[in-house]
């Protein structure tokens, strides 16, 4: 019998080359482990028509446990909540995930974070944080305190 694992990422994959959301493409999705998206920024925003490619990286207890997400250099956007190292400051990534949550949703919510934003900066502890930082963004003790950008 297949695992809640394998039934919900098979039937995400199909409902995201069915329908994707709009400036989401499937690049790679090859296997249930890793899937690689492009983003395309929206129209009327200051990452219009920019390409950024994420990657999804899927945990067995997916979707009990949140993917693990990240940005692929060098196709990182310079925003306030996105580290020049790819790692996302975005609470439903971590402490507000939910299993109702899907890829096209956890897109959706960064291309709105992206869209929402009106001046390409880093976050101002970018340094210190790529500098220190694991490898996993998921071993980070977020602080989300900024839902203004």
């Amino acid at each position: 019998m297949a695992s809640i694992y394998t039934k919900r990422l098979t039937k995400e994959l199909k409902d995201l080359n069915k329908n994707p959301p709009e400036g989401v493409i499937i690049e790679e999705a090859d296997n249930l482990k890793s899937w690689r998206l492009c983003l395309i920024g929206a129209a009327g925003t200051i990452y219009e028509g920019e390409k950024f490619k994420l990657e999804f990286r899927f945990p067995p207890q997916y979707p009990l446990e949140a993917p693990e997400v990240i940005f692929i250099q060098p196709y990182v956007p310079v925003h306030p909540q996105i580290y020049s190292n790819g790692h996302i400051c975005l609470n439903i990534l971590y402490k507000d995930w939910s299993p109702v949550q899907t890829v096209a949703h956890v897109c959706l919510s960064i291309i709105s974070m992206i869209s929402s934003c009106t001046k390409k900066e880093l976050p101002p502890d970018n340094d210190l944080y790529v500098k220190s930082a694991s490898t996993s963004p998921k071993k980070t003790s977020w602080a989300f305190h900024d839902d203004t950008v």
